[in-house]
């Protein structure tokens, strides 16, 4: 592949592909069912812990 097709692609189905999967990350991390998941881990470190 010469130059000038990988930037054709990258111009074109390549940003397409990197949108879509910044869009599809985004989606999957704000889901509302992953809520607990982020309120566990952000209230982890005020955990007690007793192998200290």
């Amino acid at each position: 592949m010469s130059y000038q097709a990988l930037r054709h692609f990258a111009d074109s189905w390549g940003l397409l592909f990197m949108t879509l999967t910044f869009i599809g990350l985004a989606v999957w991390t704000f889901r509302p069912k992953a809520r607990p998941l982020h309120e566990d881990a952000a209230n982890m470190i005020f955990r007690e812990d007793d192998n200290v």
